[in-house]
């Protein structure tokens, strides 16, 4: 393996070769952002680029402001208050002023900073709200945040704070303060003043005008790009949970019968017919399978013969929600919007997260399934009346434990993911005077999905882990191309159980690298790629 990098939760993880080829510069227009562009930006540092005729547009908006402020309109945010101090007019002399004393009071996050990836991510959404051309920010705004990106300069942003309508409002203010000289930076590894840091590297600081603070601060980017980020590494989650099914399917001997592509077609839904091939490519060549063909065996317990509904349900859920974020990720989410074309400034409600907040759930739920069906798993390959194995898959059962406790790990994770599926967007509180009178909750939303991932990367490592065990049993005959990989990945980190010794470090490496997906991508490697 090559050298190791840090992930999204913290873990020491190998780089996999051909894991992911990253476009060197990304081009942001506000119109083409995709997912692959956002984890190369926000996972592999590449750098990005303002295509030319976006920033026009925005140019254009910004005049629209310029000349609707030059005729003495009062129009909201601009010289106005905000919220329920709306109705508050602000003289022309003091709208520098007003723009300051926005972001100052709304930077009051709390709780653990975002991590360098998803701050990455949040940079480049806002940039890619406000080259839409409806914002009405000036360009120099626009460079100072691809100024940041661009020299790795990541604003200090506390993940607390936020109900998600009127945007993310906190965590965006702490992005703000960093762009104007105010906030904490992490930069060359160390957090430091951000003034300090674009002193060293001869930037100004930038100084907003009228309108451009509500700018900074209005929508919906820190839900999203962590919903984006989430399903990256959902795809690697999906994918993994087939390969650990097919190890522990070989493992206790089961039927590849349910995996056929004729039950498929009778209830052709896309992500059971993609589980189920994955299925099939991961099973190909099974030497196992071979051994018990004349066994009397039917069918095995719904863990296994229904995972590819379980499986596909979850793939739908992926599908559905990647279209909403990339929908949310390439919109205008401010308030007012300047329609430069109709010399319009309109306000309404576009930085409302619920249609973030709501996906953001359902896809917390249909992870939380792939790590509820595969508990089920390990304990059909722990309980050696369904399994035909050694109990808890020692030798020596009694004098050893084995997975007994791996298998008590896994249902505490899976009853907590219970937990952090109840729906945070059905939740609401008033805010702001009872003018923000429905929220969306939808950072709640997003916060609680990164605890899910976590928790079920490390139900899968188990399941690997208990899978490998239990194949160790049935040498020097083999099952699955697919799963004959797996096993290899597996031992490559853990070593096989003669007797019991402490697994969470085999664990926690191996969830590493099922979220990082060098699990995944090993095992396509011998077989191609899996379907998503």
């Amino acid at each position: 393996m090559s050298k190791k990098n840090e992930n999204h939760f913290g873990f020491e993880i190998n780089s996999f070769p051909g894991q992911f080829i990253p476009e060197a510069l990304v081009q942001l227009d506000g119109n083409s952002l995709t997912l692959h562009q956002l984890v190369a930006v926000a996972r592999h540092n590449s750098r990005i680029t303002l295509a030319a005729h976006a920033v026009e547009k925005v140019s254009q908006a910004r005049l629209c402001v310029e000349s609707r402020l030059g005729n003495g309109e009062t129009i909201y945010g601009i010289n106005t208050g905000f919220g329920a101090l709306a109705d508050v007019r602000i003289p022309a002399d003091h709208l520098k002023q007003l723009q300051m004393n926005l972001i100052r009071s709304h930077a009051c996050g709390v709780g653990t900073p975002l991590p360098r990836e998803v701050v990455r991510a949040i940079i480049v959404l806002r940039l890619q709200t406000m080259l839409r051309g409806n914002s009405g920010v000036r360009e120099a705004t626009l460079r100072q945040m691809e100024f940041f990106l661009n020299n790795d300069i990541h604003p200090v942003i506390p993940s607390q704070g936020s109900v998600g309508a009127c945007g993310d409002l906190a965590p965006l203010a702490h992005l703000a303060m960093a762009l104007i000289g105010e906030g904490q930076v992490e930069w060359q590894g160390q957090v430091q003043p951000s003034l300090a840091v674009l002193n060293s590297l001869g930037r100004e600081p930038l100084s907003p005008e009228a309108k451009e603070g509500l700018c900074l601060i209005n929508g919906t980017q820190v839900m999203t790009a962590i919903g984006l980020l989430a399903l990256d590494t959902s795809a690697h989650l999906l994918c993994s949970a087939d390969i650990t099914l097919a190890m522990s399917l070989d493992a206790t001997l089961g039927t590849a019968t349910a995996f056929r592509a004729e039950i498929q077609a009778v209830r052709p839904h896309a992500g059971q017919q993609k589980a189920a091939a994955n299925m099939r490519r991961i099973l190909a060549d099974d030497g196992l399978r071979l051994s018990h063909s004349q066994c009397k065996k039917v069918q095995d317990p719904y863990s296994f013969r229904c995972a590819p509904q379980v499986h596909g349900a979850a793939r739908n859920a992926y599908d559905h929600v990647l279209s909403t974020l990339l929908i949310e990720a390439n919109s205008s989410t401010d308030n007012p919007l300047v329609f430069f074309e109709t010399n319009e400034i309109l306000s309404g409600g576009n930085f409302h997260g619920e249609p973030v907040a709501m996906v953001l759930d359902y896809l917390a739920i249909a992870i939380a399934e792939i790590a509820s069906i595969s508990e089920r798993r390990i304990d059909k390959l722990v309980n050696p009346h369904m399994s035909g194995l050694p109990a808890f898959l020692m030798k020596d059962s009694g004098l050893n434990s084995g997975f007994m406790i791996p298998h008590v790990v896994a249902a505490a994770l899976v009853s907590e993911n219970k937990v952090h599926c109840h729906p945070a967007s059905v939740d609401t509180i008033p805010t702001s005077a009872e003018q923000e009178d429905h929220v969306s909750m939808g950072m709640t939303s997003a916060l609680k999905l990164q605890k899910v991932l976590q928790n079920t990367s490390r139900v899968l490592a188990i399941e690997s882990l208990a899978a490998s065990q239990g194949l160790e049993f049935h040498l020097p005959l083999q099952g699955g191309l697919g799963v004959r990989a797996g096993y290899q990945f597996v031992r490559s980190y853990s070593k096989a159980l003669d007797v019991d010794r402490a697994l969470a470090d085999d664990i926690e490496c191996l969830a590493a690298e099922i979220l990082s997906g060098n699990f995944r991508k090993s095992v396509e490697s011998f077989i191609g790629e899996l379907e998503l």
